[in-house]
């Protein structure tokens, strides 16, 4: 069920309990900034989340609230996981949902870093 970007940081939520390792992940990237790991339900041949280790409910959130070290230290991280996975030539995706229309589920700033293959249209029009 999508959520409310409004509401307050819920510490009970799944990429919380992953980042103080109460569930397993398969990880492929940390420093201090961020964590990346493979998606348990892949919608692509390559399907990585990164999330950054701060408490943060969105895209929205991260930006206003995160310090300038913060950003570029997560905005580094995704660049690094996408060269480390070969993704930068052919080409890759990145997508951060925010809010109930954008479709996010859980209520912590995270990106999908997609690849491996050709990914079609970004949005179909309806």
């Amino acid at each position: 069920m999508p959520i409310d970007p409004t509401q307050p940081y819920d510490n009970a939520n799944i990429f919380a309990k992953i980042l103080r390792g109460e569930i397993p992940c398969n990880r492929v990237y940390e420093d201090e900034w961020a964590l990346a790991f493979e998606d348990i339900n892949p919608q692509a041949e390559i399907h990585t989340l990164v999330i950054p280790k701060g408490a943060y409910v969105s895209w929205d959130d991260f930006s206003a609230r995160a310090n300038a070290e913060e950003i570029a230290g997560f905005v580094r991280a995704v660049g690094m996981v996408a060269r480390d996975k070969g993704l930068v030539e052919p080409g890759y995706r990145l997508l951060a949902n925010t809010g109930v229309h954008g479709g996010q589920e859980v209520p912590h700033l995270h990106v999908h870093l997609f690849g491996g293959q050709p990914l079609g249209p970004m949005i179909l029009r309806r």
